[in-house]
């Protein structure tokens, strides 16, 4: 194999483990790039070419991390990951458990840990790396990486997201939740959602956002069942698509750009969380990208001729 053919048939690999230690998808195919550089520069082929890839990727992935973090404490309002709409790595063995460490809710849980204990977590937990590698692609001791995944173990433990185990279950209640969004159905959405379910927006200051979580069966049906009719008049639309390996859409304007990705959390038979990322600066590669406050302007305009 060639070094570009080696390096290709990793890269699924390389940017699973660099997205889920960073939470970008831009940064994690930044860091899959700089993997890159670094392999076609090197001199001599190493022993494990997967070994020295996902070493360099994590090294990478660390530093970034450790610079978007001081970003990340100034940043306005909720802060998301960026929607992944298909994770590259396929473990069709692991396919649920890989898409659950994929979850908005497990990435979020992740940012409670030091970029450290994340990467140690993420090599070993989701990937099954051994302990010598894992060692070997962060730069400490088998000893203190076990230390490290102790520690990462405990806090994600303490608020270990779960899910509606039967992916056919998830997907058939966000089927009826989108049904009923598109009807305007208040009792039917109210319906699906836990008493205490919460609906969040991660507009980052530069898309018109809720000023607050909205908390409760009945706000959340009323905010969603009175906005995407008056949405609907103007043309947007949406399009079912699994995201970060939930259920979730794609909202679009009447160009077919990217408005804004929700994402469903399901348990017990109802959504417990619903998601929403309108930020442009983490929509851009999904594709072209709505103006949000333009579509903001005409729903108030649709909801002063409907009064």
């Amino acid at each position: 194999m060639s070094k570009v053919e080696e390096f290709e048939e990793l890269r699924p690999l390389l940017f699973s483990i660099a997205y889920r230690i960073l939470g970008s998808v831009g940064e994690a195919e930044d860091a899959v790039q700089e993997t890159w550089l670094r392999f076609d520069g090197s001199s001599t082929r190493p022993t494990s070419t997967k070994a020295f890839l996902s070493a360099a990727v994590t090294r990478i992935s660390i530093d970034v991390l450790r610079s978007a973090r001081v970003r990340r404490e100034e940043y306005v309002g909720p802060w998301f990951p960026e929607p992944l709409l298909s994770d590259p790595y396929q473990d069709p063995g692991r396919s649920a458990e890989l898409a659950d460490s994929v979850s908005m809710a497990a990435l979020l849980l992740l940012e409670r840990l030091s970029p450290l204990e994340r990467a140690v977590f993420v090599l070993r937990e989701v990937f099954a790396f051994g302990f010598d590698e894992v060692a070997a692609a962060v730069g400490r001791s088998e000893a203190a990486c076990r230390q490290l995944l102790v520690r990462a173990r405990r806090h994600m433990e303490a608020g270990r997201p779960r899910f509606e185990a039967d992916r056919q279950v998830r997907q058939e209640l966000a089927t009826r939740f989108f049904d009923a969004l598109k009807d305007g159905d208040v009792g039917g959405l109210q319906d699906l959602l836990a008493a205490d379910v919460q609906l969040v927006g991660d507009g980052g200051g530069k898309s018109p956002q809720l000023a607050r979580a909205i908390v409760g069966a009945q706000n959340v049906a009323r905010v969603l069942g009175t906005i995407f009719p008056l949405m609907s008049r103007i043309d947007v639309s949406f399009e079912p698509h699994e995201v970060n390996g939930q259920p979730g859409a794609i909202f679009r304007d009447r160009d077919g750009k990217v408005l804004h990705t929700m994402v469903l959390d399901v348990l017990d038979g109802q959504i417990q969380n619903i998601r929403t990322v309108i930020n442009p600066d983490k929509l851009g590669h999904i594709g072209p990208v709505a103006d949000a406050w333009a579509i903001d302007r005409e729903v108030k305009q649709a909801r002063r001729q409907q009064n």
